[in-house]
């Protein structure tokens, strides 16, 4: 499908958006958008089941009511009941109950000053912390979006040089296992995608996402693609890949910019946009099936090459000092290409030998258990 110019364009599945003058549409078409407002959503940590929250704070609350009337037990010669005169095991508990719970009858009191000063300074903070407990969970709705607000506060400000995923769909999820097999850690992976349950199952695998339409340019900025190291574009159409590299690239002139699409004659439109590199799926997918029926085991390595981790790896490396000045046939690993600034030179280029200190080799190793470290890692800054 080619990306063709028209009154509307497509930027996501089911929203279409039409230029027209201002007016009762442009009106409607603005308060849509401003519904689907772009939100952050951290990896979601690890917490107790309801019921065993609800269990923990009525052991909390009974333990508070024993240990208040315990203490009203011990020095119950310090009270006055109105009724019989005197305190017992039972009166306690109920003097404890009433006091705990604010009602305060009245028909038991603090007679002596050691009764009046153990209430001063004990039962009136177990008081304090008995109704804590009993509103705790209005307590902890209120707190919950401040602590939110807090860690995303904090997650802004240590962002830098992550890698922003524009759609984890097959090809986004695909593109993260690729690079977290290369030493890539989740936290610095922000992940974008207009679906809330898509972002939801993305924070369940302990990424931040971001919902929103990423060819908006606020959408982008809330994901931080303007201190972004790499853009990974994995969008279902085309047209939204165009329009996503067009904003990426205004907003991050330096970042490498990797956007896949589906139909061979796009491929061009994307480097226009400012694409650094642009995968074909369709026409990899084709080849690698062709690949397969003319040479099964063929497909089996090529598809072994492009999975990181197992078998066989295709990694990029710099020139240690020990190869500079040699031929590319005299290095240790197997050297499919050599990168020299802009230039790609096989390994059958005659250009390509001797090495140079700044080339950067790519070559095929064996995969080991540890992973290696992604190119051109940097350590993150700390304000």
């Amino acid at each position: 499908m080619a990306v063709h110019g028209g009154p509307g364009r497509r930027s996501g599945p089911g929203r279409v958006f039409h230029v027209k003058l201002p007016g009762h549409d442009a009106m409607a078409r603005q308060a849509d958008e401003h519904l689907v407002t772009s939100r952050i959503k951290l990896p979601k940590r690890v917490v107790q089941r309801p019921l065993q929250q609800v269990t923990k704070r009525i052991v909390m609350a009974l333990s508070i009511l024993v240990a208040t009337a315990l203490i009203v037990y011990v020095d119950s010669g310090g009270y006055n009941d109105n009724v019989d005169g005197e305190v017992d095991l039972l009166d306690a508990f109920y003097y404890a109950t009433v006091t705990l719970s604010t009602t305060g009858y009245g028909d038991i009191a603090p007679a002596s000053d050691g009764a009046r000063l153990a209430n001063i300074l004990i039962i009136t903070p177990l008081r304090v912390l008995f109704l804590i407990i009993l509103v705790g969970t209005t307590l902890e709705v209120l707190t919950e979006r401040t602590r939110e607000e807090f860690r995303l506060n904090r997650w802004r400000s240590t962002l830098r040089d992550h890698t922003v995923v524009v759609g984890f769909g097959t090809k986004g999820r695909s593109a993260i296992q690729t690079l977290c097999a290369t030493g890539l850690k989740k936290e610095q992976i922000v992940i974008v995608d207009p679906s809330a349950k898509v972002i939801d199952a993305a924070t369940a695998e302990g990424f931040v996402g971001v919902v929103g339409d990423a060819t908006r340019s606020d959408v982008l900025l809330r994901a931080e693609a303007q201190r972004a190291r790499q853009v990974v574009i994995a969008t279902q159409r085309d047209d939204t890949a165009v329009l996503v590299t067009l904003t990426a690239r205004q907003l991050n002139r330096g970042a490498k910019i990797v956007a896949a699409v589906r139909e061979e004659e796009n491929a061009p439109l994307l480097r226009q946009s400012g694409a650094d590199a642009v995968i074909t799926s369709a026409s990899a997918a084709g080849r690698l099936l062709g690949l397969s029926v003319l040479s099964p085991s063929a497909g089996t390595v090529m598809e072994d090459l492009i999975q990181q981790g197992s078998g066989l790896d295709l990694v990029e490396r710099t020139v240690t000092k020990a190869e500079a000045g040699r031929g590319v046939r005299e290095t240790e690993d197997l050297v499919v290409s050599v990168v020299r600034g802009h230039r790609l030179l096989g390994y059958d280029d005659p250009a390509a030998s001797p090495l140079q200190l700044t080339d950067r080799l790519i070559t095929i190793v064996r995969a080991t258990p540890q992973a290696p470290a992604a190119p051109d890692t940097r350590p993150l800054p700390k304000d």
